[in-house]
Parts: structure tokens; C-alpha cells; sequence
């Protein structure tokens, strides 16, 4: 697997190429702004781009604008956020516009490499995964018009997980369930979000595009 890193920290740029060269993925190049990224790209087109949400100049947005700007141009290209905070709006837009492929964490999330690495396999692979704070705040966030409040309590727990980029059977384990019942709930999720139709890894993402949706 081929990764770019774009954050304006070269302790972290560094710090990060060291962890994932040490669990076997490729680091094919870390720059420190969203321009720098936007060319590197195209020279050597990586599997998955792990970026920064606050850059140069302003550290405000740079780097969620840039990542949006990837996945227009290279929709398959997968897209992991890192911020010190939640930044709602850009996960918003970038799970809206290509729910596949798409990862957001915070920072400290990151000395986790298991977690880091798992999370990284996932998006490449056209998965979601969003960090557990960040789930937590989506579920916060929603009102009473919630688009998902045909689900039940159980059934919005297990969506949640898949949120966070667990297997069924990493789902089972979380909620102290059977897999069989997990498989239950998602059956049942899918039903409701209407979601039939689709092969079942997509249908999962469409869940959690769901799930991170505004509540109508």
C-alpha cells in the first residue's frame, strides 16, 4: 500500500512515515501544505492520501479544501483526515460528496498504530471509518427530525460501530452480542434506510453516510 502524508509538523510527518514503514506500508512522500500535496499526487498516484485538516497559510481549512479538491479529481483515491478537534463540516462534505474511501481521526488517536494502521487498510479499501469522539458528537448533534429515528436504540448502537469502521465481528465483541444478532441489526438498518438494493459493503457505507448525515 502506497500512502502520502500532508501536515505542516515535521515531527509528526516523521514520526508517522517512521510507524507505517514499520508495519509495511510504502510512504511515498510527506509535504507540509495542501499545494505541495495537490502536485505530488499526479507524480505518483498513492492509495490513500492521510492529511492534515489545519495548514498553511491560514491554518484554518487548508488541508480539508485540498483533500475535497483530491477527490474530485482522483474519486478512488482514499482520504484520511487528522485534526486536533472535531471538525464537523468538512467530514460532512467529503462523506456527502463520496461516501467511499473516506477516514477522519483525531491526532490522538494516532499513537494508536494498530489503530492507525487498521483504519489506513480500511479506507484504502474503500471503507468508512470515523473516530469514536467523533461518532459520539454526530449522535449529539442530531434533533428530534432525526433521518434515523425509524432505528431503535440497539439498532443506532450498532450503527455507530459501523461508523467506526468495525467488522461484525468486532461489533459483536463491543456490544457484548452474538454475531448472529449483529447481523440481525444491520439487516434490519438496511431495511429501514432503505438500502436493498446495493451490494452488502456498499450498503454499509451508505449506512454511515446515513448516520453522518444532518438529521431532516
Amino acid at each position: 500500500m502506497r500512502v502520502v502524508i500532508a501536515d505542516d509538523s515535521a515531527l509528526l510527518r516523521e514520526g508517522l512515515s517512521r510507524l507505517l514503514v514499520e508495519a509495511g506500508i510504502e510512504v511515498i512522500g510527506s509535504v507540509s501544505d495542501g499545494l505541495a500535496l495537490e502536485r505530488l499526487i499526479p507524480e505518483d498516484m498513492p492509495d490513500l492520501a492521510i492529511v492534515d485538516i489545519r495548514m498553511p497559510p491560514t491554518f484554518t481549512h487548508e488541508g480539508a479544501e485540498t483533500a475535497i479538491r483530491l477527490r474530485k479529481l482522483w474519486p478512488k483515491l482514499g482520504i484520511l483526515l487528522l485534526s486536533q478537534s472535531i471538525e464537523s463540516r468538512y467530514a460532512l462534505q467529503l462523506a456527502q460528496m463520496h461516501p467511499t474511501g473516506f477516514g477522519y481521526l483525531l491526532k490522538d488517536r494516532v499513537v494508536d498504530v494498530a489503530t492507525l494502521v487498521d483504519a489506513i487498510e480500511r479506507v484504502a479499501n474503500g471503507g468508512t471509518v470515523l473516530d469514536p469522539e467523533i461518532v459520539a458528537h454526530f449522535l449529539q448533534r442530531r434533533g428530534a427530525r432525526d433521518s434515523l429515528a425509524v432505528l431503535t436504540e440497539r439498532e443506532r448502537e450498532v450503527l455507530g460501530q459501523m461508523a467506526e469502521g468495525r467488522s461484525n465481528r468486532g461489533i459483536a465483541r463491543a456490544l457484548v452480542l452474538t454475531e448472529k444478532t449483529v447481523e440481525s441489526h444491520i439487516a434490519n438498518i438496511f431495511a429501514k434506510l432503505e438500502l436493498g438494493a446495493e451490494p452488502d459493503d456498499h450498503r454499509r457505507v451508505l449506512a454511515v453516510r446515513a448516520w453522518i448525515a444532518p438529521g431532516e
